[in-house]
């Protein structure tokens, strides 16, 4: 099998995974040891106080493609994708008319950070979408 680089991710395209768990230290072992994935804490995120863990595939150009979130038992465990958007607002009042449900948006999360909602689409499956932060 031949591989190249992947492409920078573009507009409504699925360009990120999270794994929400209440131990992500377990995570990175399952996940790290299955897939050969490499983890380094997101400072912006822990700076914040959440426990954000981005998520490094090999082959990935060193990239992160993903991360694991701790929950702190807060949430329930889940993995969701998320889809890069031009406007995060304007996607949740799309998805709004089109029958989708707006979870929770993060318009204004703080320097260095995207702005990100999660969604549900009518058949009641979570996805999320994101903006990366303004440079």
């Amino acid at each position: 099998m031949t591989t190249t680089p992947a492409a920078p991710p573009v507009p409504g395209t699925v360009a990120w995974f999270e794994i929400a768990t209440d131990d992500p230290g377990a995570a990175e072992t399952f996940y790290g040891g299955l897939f050969d994935w490499s983890f380094a804490a997101d400072e912006a995120s822990q700076a914040g106080g959440l426990d954000y863990r981005l998520v490094t595939a090999p082959g990935g150009g060193g990239a992160p493609s993903g991360g694991i979130f701790g929950t702190g038992g807060r949430l329930p465990g889940h993995a969701v994708f998320s889809i890069l958007v031009a406007d995060v607002a304007a996607t949740c009042v799309a998805a709004a008319e089109l029958g989708g449900t707006v979870l929770s948006q993060h318009l204004d999360v703080g320097p260095g950070v995207p702005t990100f909602a999660y969604l549900r689409d009518p058949a009641g499956n979570q996805f999320s979408v994101f903006s990366p932060p303004a440079r």
